[in-house]
């Protein structure tokens, strides 16, 4: 009997009903459920013209090279600092992620990053729940968010989304960016990392992983965000220096931190995890029901757009 070979070559999954939707229209070899995910790729995959894959998985240049037919990469998630885009350039492969969707989960949890850390919540909750506030009586006096100074590292989709929620704490905004933001007046564009760092009660990374931006974060700009300043990073761990992250933390040279991200993830270095005025979140900044689904349907609508039109949805630019 003939094999009947793959349309669809899948790194991760999308979830159950997606995962359902997906192989209910297309031939699908799931090589993330493969023991010898290498020599399945080998035996079926070779001609499939499609890849689904995540942010988190990526792809592997080997594995795109062992694939000689694809036409299309339909990305789960908004990075792509994962996926090989020089050689999908070089064979003329489009790449598609899941932008927009996301925005305003991941804004509301760097706001909430933002507030926890400046008021000290998950501190607060263990107080009461360790029976310190019986013993010890009041918890310390923690850091006011209305009024304070807001510098957001990135001010594209995400990071506009995070500027409008400081308008309603009464925040002035500042931002830097490779370039200012003309359609964005309302926002200081500021030239320097470490000046806007400096201004800034509170910074936000809200800007793309990858080599570009790798330590973008360092030493100098935890300085000068100082120990007034509170740090929030909702976009990748490889932006900040966290060896520089821990010794400022720990020299008293910066107030706190809110992290979602990390730079060798799920590692987190233990002084983080000890220290009050940190607090940390999974990697979950758009983890919601909702937007999940969302990322998900249009990884789908993406393929069949693909499949329609020979154009996908939501490209990525090479």
């Amino acid at each position: 009997m003939e094999v009947e070979h793959p349309q669809v070559v899948q790194l991760a999954s999308l979830g159950r009903r997606f995962d359902a939707q997906l192989a209910a229209r297309w031939r699908v070899l799931p090589l993330y459920q493969e023991d010898d995910p290498q020599a399945r790729l080998r035996a079926l995959a070779p001609d499939a013209p499609l890849i689904v894959t995540s942010v988190r998985i990526g792809l592997r240049p080997e594995v795109l090279a062992a694939l000689s037919a694809v036409r299309a990469i339909c990305s789960w998630g908004v990075g792509c600092d994962m996926l090989p885009l020089d050689a999908a350039r070089a064979r003329g492969i489009a790449v598609s992620n899941t932008p927009d969707v996301q925005n305003e989960c991941v804004a509301d949890m760097a706001f909430g990053l933002l507030l926890a850390s400046a008021r000290r919540i998950p501190a607060c909750d263990r107080y009461v729940r360790d029976g310190r506030w019986n013993t010890l009586g009041h918890f310390p006096l923690t850091t006011r968010v209305w009024g304070k100074r807001l510098g957001v590292l990135g001010l594209g989709r995400i990071g506009k989304a995070i500027a409008r929620r400081a308008q309603g704490f009464g925040m002035p905004v500042r931002y830097h960016n490779r370039h200012a933001r003309a359609d964005l007046p309302a926002y200081g564009f500021e030239p320097s990392l470490t000046a806007l760092a400096a201004w800034s009660d509170f910074l936000v990374v809200a800007c793309p992983g990858g080599a570009e931006t790798r330590h973008l974060v360092d030493a100098a700009v935890l300085r000068a965000l100082g120990p007034g300043g509170t740090l929030v990073n909702i976009a990748r761990g490889t932006v900040v220096d966290e060896a520089a992250l821990v010794q400022a933390l720990q020299a008293g040279e910066l107030g706190g931190a809110g992290l979602d991200v990390f730079e060798h993830e799920p590692a987190v270095p233990a002084v983080l995890q000890a220290l009050d005025q940190v607090v940390l979140a999974p990697h979950t900044a758009s983890g919601t029901h909702e937007t999940r689904a969302s990322m998900s349907q249009l990884v789908l609508d993406n393929l069949l757009a693909w499949e329609e039109t020979g154009r996908l949805l939501t490209p990525v630019s090479l």
